[in-house]
């Protein structure tokens, strides 16, 4: 059973209704119990990540996910749920993240050229950094992906899965051991989303 963290930000239930979609369970939820029972755990959002960040601070959540991710349970971060992830994040100030991949959320501005519209939304092809993560298994160098973001991860290279080309290469998924996140939305990106949602829910645990 895959468990949906709801934390106060995210596309719920369009993301709920993708995994059964796969033929797997999941169930949105924030009860402490039922999060400890998931067998993978996925942290979505939209937003900020300063008020995401606040929020899953509240009620000790954000610490509930860094224990069960230092257990050995798979987790994916989508869109702001990625971001979340890495050490520190820069919008509308300097905000702690959870910790689980190194690297920081920086403005595109920062590595795009002035006049691309900001936010970055829609369908860019991904280039597939790293073929022996079953995450992108089936998933091919140019298959579009939908994005929604106005910053994005800056990493070490190891921990790059995929990027993306807008004006300039942007981080499109990154991962550490069992902890991958996803700067797109897979579950608005057609049959190659659901092929990654379908990866992470039966491959689990990477490198």
């Amino acid at each position: 059973m895959i468990g949906i963290i709801d934390y106060g930000l995210g596309n719920l239930f369009s993301l709920q209704s993708s995994i059964k979609e796969i033929g797997e369970e999941a169930v949105v939820t924030r009860d402490p119990e039922e999060i400890r029972r998931a067998d993978r755990l996925i942290l979505p959002g939209v937003g900020a990540f300063r008020d995401a960040a606040a929020l899953l601070a509240k009620d000790g959540l954000g610490d509930l996910v860094k224990q069960e991710a230092a257990g050995g349970k798979p987790l994916l971060g989508i869109c702001l749920g990625m971001q979340l992830l890495f050490d520190k994040g820069f919008e509308y100030g300097e905000y702690d993240g959870l910790g689980l991949i190194p690297g920081e959320i920086r403005d595109i501005r920062e590595r795009i050229p002035e006049g691309l519209k900001v936010p970055h939304i829609g369908w860019n092809g991904l280039q597939i950094r790293d073929r022996k993560n079953p995450l992108f298994d089936g998933v091919n160098d140019g298959d579009c992906v939908y994005f929604v973001h106005s910053y994005s991860a800056v990493t070490p290279k190891e921990n790059v899965l995929a990027t993306t080309e807008y004006g300039g290469v942007l981080t499109a998924a990154a991962a550490r051991g069992n902890v991958m996140g996803c700067q797109f939305h897979p579950e608005k990106s057609g049959t190659v989303g659901l092929r990654i949602l379908r990866n992470f829910a039966e491959k689990g645990r990477i490198r």
